[in-house]
């Protein structure tokens, strides 16, 4: 018989392992995005996600063979098409938007795609949102509104364009929640396939034969961001998601070091105060919802 001690011992050495893996994963998140905002400032984004997709496609190919069956067996196509183009699409606004401005700041915008996803949860999917959670998603707002500066020069149309991919990426997670039945390896596989297919058709107006180096590392984008994919999935795994899904905001402090470090780029006062903000709200919102998990079982859900 095993005690409740090893029991407990083995629990928190998972959690250790988890925040560890999620630590790491979101680390190579940043480096994945570092070296796309290098590489944008010589190829196109087209070229990038071309280059990518194949690279992660490579990776792929044995998680493709052995899960065949379940692509078969994949629900609602139209909805898996959807959410591969909507990601696609997030994608090449976060290029787009990070060949101009700091990589920290494009980060900030993003940070707030855990208060779209609820605000748009709760007016298009009709999801329980209290005013509590109503009141941190217009908090969160007030952070991106300090990041934005309405009225002065910060307001531009790549800032906007980063605001767009944070909001396309909500509207992603919004339908990866519909498809909840999914395989990982389907959902993985679809939206590079769309990716590739994007990048085929945009590429070839604006190709540069990239040097040996810079096809390594463009190669290196797709496959560090599939073993990131990798650690923060494994993460979830070995952890609940209340232990470690707050450790993704370190992505905040990778971009403001690497934008320092790489580009020379260090965010100001009024993007470190609207990061802070939308930070705040974020994590309210996560707790708020792991409270009310915890409720699962009123017939009537809290505010």
């Amino acid at each position: 018989m095993v005690s409740s001690t090893t029991i407990s011992l083995v629990d928190r050495r998972a959690a250790v392992a988890g925040i560890g893996l999620m630590t790491a994963g979101i680390f190579m998140f940043a480096v994945n995005d570092a070296m796309g905002k290098w590489l944008v400032a010589t190829y196109s984004v087209g070229q990038l996600l071309l280059v990518r997709s194949i690279a992660a496609l490579i990776l792929l190919v044995p998680f493709i063979w052995r899960d065949r069956a379940t692509f078969a067996r994949a629900p609602r196509w139209g909805m898996q098409t959807l959410r591969a183009v909507l990601a696609t699409a997030e994608v090449g606004c976060f290029y787009w938007a990070v060949s101009y401005l700091p990589l920290a700041d494009v980060m900030s915008y993003y940070l707030a795609g855990p208060i779209f996803v609820t605000a748009i949860a709760g007016a298009f999917l009709g999801e329980a949102v209290g005013w509590r959670r109503w009141s941190a998603v217009a908090v969160g707002f007030v952070g991106v509104v300090v990041c934005l500066r309405p009225g002065s020069a910060a307001l531009s149309w790549p800032a906007l364009i980063a605001l767009a991919g944070s909001l396309t990426f909500s509207l992603s997670m919004i339908s990866t929640r519909t498809l909840r039945g999914t395989s990982d390896t389907v959902l993985v596989t679809s939206q590079t396939v769309a990716a590739l297919i994007f990048g085929a058709v945009l590429s070839p107006a604006s190709w540069v034969t990239p040097s040996m180096r810079d096809l390594v590392l463009l190669a290196l984008l797709g496959m560090v961001a599939m073993i990131a994919h990798v650690c923060v999935n494994r993460s979830l795994k070995l952890a609940p998601a209340s232990t470690v899904v707050p450790y993704q905001y370190t992505t905040i402090v990778w971009a403001v070091l690497f934008g320092y470090l790489v580009f020379g780029d260090w965010p100001d006062a009024f993007m470190l105060a609207g990061a802070a903000i939308i930070i705040g709200a974020g994590l309210f919102i996560f707790l708020r919802e792991r409270q009310l998990a915890r409720r699962a079982s009123f017939s009537e859900p809290p505010p």
